[in-house]
This record gives C-alpha cells, structure tokens and sequence, in this order.
C-alpha cells in the first residue's frame, strides 16, 4: 500500500473510532481500566459530608480550620495490543477481512487509552514475533500503530501465539492491559496465555468469519488453506462437508472452554456484524461484574 494511501486510510479509521470512542464508550473503558492508584493533588476547606479521615491535620492547625487532602488517579496504565498477523487472517467472505476487523478494533481500544492518557504499545505475532512498537502516549503514537497494522505483511504465514506472549512477558514487567487479537484456529496458546493473565489483565479478542463454520452448500469448490498454501478440491455437498463442520464445531466449543477455564473477559468479534457492538457489551459486562465483585 502507498504512504499516501495509507496515511489516508490510518486517518479514515481515526475519524470512525474516534467518534465512537465519544459516542459508545464514553467513561466505560476508564470505569473498567482503573489506574495504578492515587496520588496527591491539592488541599480545600472541609465542607460537611467530607470524608473526616481525609482531613489533613497539618494544614487545618496552621490555616485555623479544617482542611482535606484531594486525590487523583495516577492512569500511567499501559495497553498492550498483541495482534495475530497469520495468513489465516486474509479469510474473508462478508467484505472485510479478520484483519482488518481486528486493526479497527485495535485502533479502537488505542483512542480509548490516549483518551485516558494512558500508552498504547503494539506487537505483531505469526509463528514469531516480526514487529515491536513500544508503548508511547499520543495521538501521532497511536497513528503509527494503526498504520503499522494497514501496512503489515507478514513473513510467515502460519501461527503460533505463544512466541508473542513469551515475548511480551520479557518486555512488559510492569502489569498492563493486554489485548490478544487472534482468530486462535492454532494450537499451543492455553499455557502462555495462563503466565500472562497472571501477570496482566488479559483481554482475548476472537476474531472469526461465519463462512469458516458453516460452509455453503455449493457443489465442488477449490480450496487454499491459506497458512500452508495447499490447494483442495472439496465436496460441499458431500458427507466429508458434515464431517467437517462437525470437526469445526467441536474446536470452537473446546476453545471457547479452555478461554472459560481462563476466567477472563473474552470478546468476541464476527466478520458479518458490527465490532463495536461487542466491544460495547464487554465493557458493559466487565463494569457489571466489577461492581458485583
């Protein structure tokens, strides 16, 4: 893609979250994503109804009357977005790929925290890690993220999450917020991905295409498998079809137990419905059970 065509298409997508961010997710992802705590801001009179263990004794014996302490959160949260760039993420059939889906979202979540003053890093992940953008505040910063996502083409072209979470836990010491955006059709990801929600808060995003489940009754199609780039020809309308999406069926119920068996919030995103609509929900969800927790 050309650098006008890029910086183009980066600031289309900037203008489009942008303003969702402003419209659907408004004080959600602060209300979700607390910061590390809080610190000292300034001191005013005591008004009835104060917290009285607020009080700051010091300031009350020198002005004569009563004085609280105010605080506010320190953010200095950082997000990290680990994005899957295999080629299994070209797949689509309702118009946009899982990968593009997954680069609007990641711009999404990266407005949300530079709208919270918090920093956005980025790490893309195939079978290992082929690009790193440290974690940096900004408006220009996340950009460059977004840009590097609409730009990447990868080197290899299959899978393997676990080479991206080894190397975000060498990276990240301090805990962070961690969006994992992958399709997870590969194999070896439940481990690592335990280590990292023990050190970070860990949002997988499930990005999927409903063509990959339920396979048109069409006859005879060619098929490219498009991490290992071999060719079929298959019989939808046969019973290896049936078979098949048995087979499909059977590892989304195994990945959806094995992210349940995580105990984190998990997204999920399809190709032939709105993203932010999901994203909304698990912000909703997530606050529901901060409250009740």
């Amino acid at each position: 893609m050309l650098a006008s065509a890029l910086f183009k298409k980066a600031k289309k997508i900037e203008i489009a979250t942008r303003r969702l961010v402003d419209e659907k997710l408004a004080g959600q992802y602060h209300s979700v994503f607390k910061g590390r705590g809080l610190v000292f801001s300034d001191v005013r009179p005591y008004y009835p109804g104060d917290d009285v263990r607020s009080i700051d004794w010091n300031i009350t014996a020198r002005m004569n009357a009563p004085h609280v302490k105010q605080f506010v959160e320190e953010r200095d949260r950082t997000v990290n977005l680990v994005i899957d760039m295999s080629a299994s993420g070209a797949f689509a059939t309702y118009g946009q790929s899982k990968r593009d889906v997954a680069a609007e979202l990641a711009a999404m979540v990266a407005f949300s925290a530079i709208k919270n003053n918090d920093r956005v890093g980025l790490t893309i992940v195939t079978d290992r890690v082929e690009r790193y953008v440290p974690p940096k505040k900004g408006r220009k910063h996340v950009l460059r993220v977004v840009s590097e996502i609409l730009a990447f083409e990868p080197v290899a072209r299959t899978t393997d999450l676990a080479k991206g979470l080894d190397f975000l836990g060498k990276i990240a010491r301090r805990r962070s917020v961690v969006f994992l955006v992958s399709d997870f059709l590969s194999e070896g990801w439940d481990r690592p991905m335990r280590i990292t929600a023990q050190r970070h808060d860990l949002v997988p995003v499930v990005v999927s295409d409903p063509m990959e489940e339920n396979l048109p009754d069409a006859g005879l199609i060619m098929f490219e498998d498009v991490e290992t780039g071999r060719v079929i020809e298959f019989d939808t309308s046969g019973p290896g079809a049936d078979r098949y999406r048995r087979r499909v069926a059977e590892q989304r119920v195994a990945r959806d137990q094995a992210l349940r068996r995580m105990n984190v919030d998990v997204v999920q995103v399809s190709t032939d419905r709105p993203y932010v609509d999901a994203l909304v929900a698990f912000f909703k969800a997530r606050a529901r059970r901060i409250a009740h927790g």
